[in-house]
């Protein structure tokens, strides 16, 4: 692989993770907000921007380069390690080695599914 064929497949890659990584936060709040509201007694209000946030989730989801399988496949990888971010940061709580380790794996494997064939 040239310096430069490489610095491609690099940009190519960062577009694409940055763009799961904003796929998952839409979804994640889509879903976080009824959660909140059904199970913390939080105002119904909030499910008006949940459904907004969720038609983002949609539309992001529609701009990945490659099929619908291959990208819901490769999405659920990135979209398990944001959640396990957002446990973190949103929730308070500390993630374990488990945790850890699980969205290390599923990262590896969201780039397997992305660009194992092309490399």
């Amino acid at each position: 692989m040239t310096n430069i064929s490489a610095l491609n497949f690099l940009l190519s890659f960062l577009k694409t993770f940055i763009l799961f990584v904003f796929t998952a936060i839409a979804e994640i709040v889509g879903c976080y907000l009824p959660w909140l509201v059904f199970k913390q007694g939080k105002p119904f209000l909030l499910l008006i921007p949940s459904a907004f946030s969720l038609g983002i989730f949609v539309w992001l989801l529609m701009l990945h380069p490659t099929s619908a399988g291959r990208t819901y496949a490769a999405y659920g990888g990135v979209y398990i390690a944001v959640a396990i971010v957002w446990l973190r940061v949103v929730e308070g709580i500390r993630p374990n080695l488990s945790d850890t380790i699980g969205s290390f794996v599923a990262l590896m494997g969201m780039a397997i599914i992305m660009y194992g064939s092309r490399v």
